[in-house]
């Protein structure tokens, strides 16, 4: 039986993991990437550990961290889910641990190890992989694909898109017909020039409430002061699903930050209780809440309070300033920046145009699409990448059951 030809154009995620599930006594595979290395942001992803996925493991669940593609991904984790993308890799001897965060990683705490395991999968297939391949042309001749890179041309009787979401392949798969939601950047800290913050980076608040009231949108969780403003979950999820919404306002806008994730009444109460139970103690000396005593201090000193008053002086007046500073906190956003190197985007192919059941294209004939390019994107903590692996493993189930 003559092999059929496939060619997977990016050499990340999802292109690895669809070349790794396919058979290789049915196809020949050429993967093409356009940088010199693969699987890149495999490599920077979580810090360099590979946050691989998300223990969370009922799909009714897992589609709530999607603000796009929540609905078609559905039908696709109940295929297969975090589950299985463990298992996939433990069955390699790759040891995954799941962290408090419920993120998972590998046990070695090292991207390479997930690297490895998906290059040697695809080493063992003796398919080919062609580094520094930039696509030029995509044409269909006669149910065949023609590929044109800046080296050589390629014919292939199925094509596997799963190039991320560049400008450049958005607008290839354009031009072959597919339809595109202009993306826009989702998963960003917001840059914020405020006395609060000033000087205060690395100070980070382990439950904290934002919200955008503009957009009557709020979210909570973990929180950071960085150099240019504020991230951390909080931040992100906002940023994600507000993506669209945010980009319209250009990125300016007003936030309220509650850093202690308590009610203003409270946190009120909570200080009268600490007043009445140490009145000698002075106001700048009192560890009244989860905060760290730098950034206590200067929300004394933003409410004009003396650090060595005596705690039992404080009036009424500046009991109300201190916690309005800590619980109702309005902030102007001003910009935003990359949440470290972790580009996401949202926006890409749209989502009607294809088939969730094979994630065929339902413009182009033998042609599968994966990953970024797609309009899904997800708020932060391996759920990205639970969304590439699930489309490839469809897409290589889907081949490797055509008969010819």
């Amino acid at each position: 039986m003559k092999k059929k030809k496939i060619v997977i154009i990016g050499g990340g995620a999802a292109g690895f993991f669809c070349a790794a599930n396919l058979d290789e006594t049915k196809f020949e595979v050429i993967i093409l990437e356009q940088n010199s290395d693969v699987l890149q942001k495999v490599k920077i992803s979580g810090g360099g550990r590979c946050n691989v996925a998300h223990a969370c493991f009922d799909p009714k669940e897992l589609v709530q961290f999607y603000p796009r593609g929540n609905k078609e991904l559905l039908s696709v984790f109940h295929k297969f889910q975090p589950g299985d993308t463990m298992e996939w890799f433990e069955q390699r001897n790759v040891s995954l641990k799941i962290e408090n965060d419920n993120r998972i990683f590998p046990e070695s705490n090292s991207s390479q190890t997930i690297i490895n395991t998906l290059q040697e999968e695809v080493s063992n297939k003796h398919f080919q992989i062609h580094t520094k391949s930039v696509v030029l042309e995509i044409a269909l001749k006669e149910n065949q694909y023609l590929i044109t890179t800046s080296t050589n041309t390629y014919v292939a009787d199925y094509v596997i898109y799963t190039t991320g979401s560049s400008p450049k392949s958005l607008k290839m798969i354009q031009s072959l017909g597919h339809k595109i939601v202009e993306p826009v950047p989702s998963l960003f800290t917001f840059n914020i020039k405020n006395d609060t913050l000033k000087d205060l980076m690395g100070t980070s608040f382990p439950y904290a409430e934002v919200s955008i009231p503009q957009l009557k949108m709020d979210e909570s969780g973990p929180m950071l002061i960085t150099h240019w403003g504020l991230s951390g979950p909080a931040i992100l999820k906002l940023s994600a699903w507000k993506a669209r919404e945010l980009a319209d306002l250009k990125y300016q806008f007003e936030i309220i930050v509650n850093f202690l994730g308590i009610d203003l009444e409270i946190a009120e109460e909570t200080f009268k209780t600490f007043r009445q139970d140490h009145p000698k103690k002075t106001i700048g000396s009192s560890k009244i809440f989860d905060i760290t005593t730098r950034f206590w201090h200067r929300i004394i000193w933003l409410s004009k309070v003396d650090l060595d008053k005596n705690i039992s002086n404080v009036s009424g007046q500046e009991l109300q300033k201190i916690v309005q500073h800590l619980c109702e906190n309005k902030m102007k956003v001003n910009g935003k920046s990359t949440y470290k190197d972790e580009f996401v985007t949202a926006g890409g192919i749209d989502l009607k145009e294809i088939d969730f059941k094979t994630m065929k294209s339902k413009i182009l004939p033998q042609f599968y699409i994966a990953g970024e390019v797609l309009n899904i994107d997800a708020v932060t903590g391996g759920f990205n990448f639970q969304a590439c692996w699930s489309e490839a493993w469809l897409i290589a189930q889907d081949l490797n059951a055509v008969q010819f």
